[in-house]
């Protein structure tokens, strides 16, 4: 397939590799026709940590944050924030890669999931 002279480590992604996660830094990327297609492809191969749309239109963004059901739901930012310490919870947050933080003992307290929204201009964490 010819990927318009982009580096021989960009590589079409398969169905496998949206499901897979890498634990490096590796972007798979799908287009699809419109927002529904989108939230549904969330729905399919989220694991409920963090999931995140770029965009200008405020009611795709609306739509989103009430639609996707992940821990962290981000609007224009970068899921890399997702690590504890950003959003001032502590470390042990960006170790999950589930909706549930807790580890260890748990009790009421540990087993209540929050949805947390991040709204940001296309920030980014280096």
């Amino acid at each position: 397939m010819d990927l318009g002279g982009l580096p021989a480590s960009v590589m079409p992604a398969g169905p496998e590799d949206f499901s897979t996660e890498w634990l490096a830094l590796i972007l798979g990327l799908k287009v699809v026709p419109d927002l529904g297609a989108a939230i549904a492809h969330i729905e399919t191969h989220s694991t409920g940590h963090s999931d995140g749309i770029l965009t200008r239109d405020q009611a795709h963004a609306e739509r989103f944050i009430a639609e996707v059901d992940s821990a962290a739901v981000y609007v224009n930012a970068s899921t890399r924030f997702t690590d504890g310490s950003q959003l001032g919870l502590g470390a042990e947050v960006a170790i999950s890669t589930q909706r549930l933080h807790a580890r260890g003992p748990m009790a009421l307290r540990e087993l209540t999931t929050y949805k947390w929204v991040i709204i940001g201009e296309n920030h980014v964490r280096p």
